[in-house]
């Protein structure tokens, strides 16, 4: 959006990882204050009203309140909240008391979340989407970075903290195809993936020596990049973007079946939709998988080519900004 000539100014905790990535980026940060009671709202409406900000993003309740009460604060501007992939609305008693404090719009990712929701046109649409040009060729580079060793079948599993049973499946199934298939190695990465229990997990299946446990990376695309398969464990925009990141580097995907995997991965064409929560069945079906080359790689160009035609970059910004604009329009907030 700030590419495209629109102002955009960050809020955010001071020295997290975020700040840093958004610095790099060349974005004005301002410093959020979290946990201090009306602080927040306080500092968020100095900035509204220093930079004449009349449109805020926000991307749960908590946030939606805290922007909504500096908005009431500033006298001026609407809030639009984003819905994540796969998700709903969900309002709990902040959500409800943030809708009544200032002028509200949700924003979704998907039609069908759209739909679900009840409001049709009331809402905004914003499709996910990736820059395909940052991870072609990077298959390479990326497997030289991570240090892989020729030859090796390399799966990458991401996960988040609530993945649950599904990153304890992978394991699982490199358990059940180690002995067949001595070259396969796993790579978890993600938030939590370096936590203590799937460390143990990995231990009492013998599979410590196969897996790497990598955390939460800003390089995240490129570690994608490096896999011959990519295993989704996550879901949510995490999950979304992440099987947009495998498609775009030519990666195919496996996953347990959800209704988020379908909208991305179409089945048999650009990865492989997993029965849930049985590791026998998931490791004959990866099995099969890892055996045929040629349609891994036919995969691969399928996905890629899926996300060129459905999931571009601009289509995501265009639904920004289009959002920005409307909710923008001063004579939506008289008529609220």
């Amino acid at each position: 959006m700030a590419a495209r000539g629109e102002q955009v100014v960050v809020m955010c905790v001071g020295g997290a990882r975020v700040e840093q990535n958004f610095l790099k980026e060349g974005l004005e940060v301002v410093h959020a204050e979290l946990g201090v009671g009306t602080a927040e709202s306080w500092r968020l409406r100095k900035v509204l009203k220093e930079k004449f900000i009349e449109v805020v993003f926000v991307h749960s309740e908590r946030e939606h309140l805290v922007a909504s009460s500096a908005l009431r604060l500033a006298e001026r501007g609407v809030v639009i909240r984003r819905i994540p992939a796969g998700g709903s609305i969900g309002a709990g008693k902040s959500g409800k008391l943030a809708a009544k404090m200032g002028s509200s719009r949700l924003l979704f990712t998907t039609e069908a979340d759209r739909a679900r929701s009840g409001l049709a046109d009331g809402a905004f649409l914003a499709p996910l989407g990736v820059d395909t040009v940052r991870l072609e060729g990077a298959r390479d580079k990326s497997r030289t970075t991570l240090t892989v060793a020729e030859g090796t079948r390399l799966m990458v599993c991401v996960v988040d903290d609530r993945s649950g049973h599904r990153v304890t499946t992978a394991l699982r199934t490199l358990a059940l195809l180690a002995e067949r298939h001595p070259a396969l190695r796993l790579v978890i990465v993600g938030r939590c993936a370096d936590e203590d229990d799937m460390r143990m997990h990995a231990a009492a299946l013998g599979v410590t020596t196969l897996v790497r446990f990598l955390g939460e990376r800003d390089d995240m695309p490129e570690v994608l990049a490096a896999a011959d398969v990519g295993w989704v464990a996550t879901e949510g925009d995490e999950g979304a973007f992440s099987c947009l990141d495998f498609m775009s580097a030519r990666v195919p995907v496996i996953a347990e079946r959800s209704p988020l995997l379908s909208h991305y991965v179409p089945d048999g064409i650009a990865g492989v939709h997993l029965p849930a929560a049985d590791p026998s069945d998931t490791a004959s079906a990866v099995a099969r998988f890892l055996a045929d080359e040629n349609q891994r790689a036919a995969m691969g160009n399928a996905g890629r080519t899926r996300v060129m035609r459905d999931f571009g970059e601009a289509a995501m910004i265009d639904g920004f900004v289009e959002a920005s604009h409307a909710a923008g329009d001063r004579a939506a907030w008289a008529a609220r």
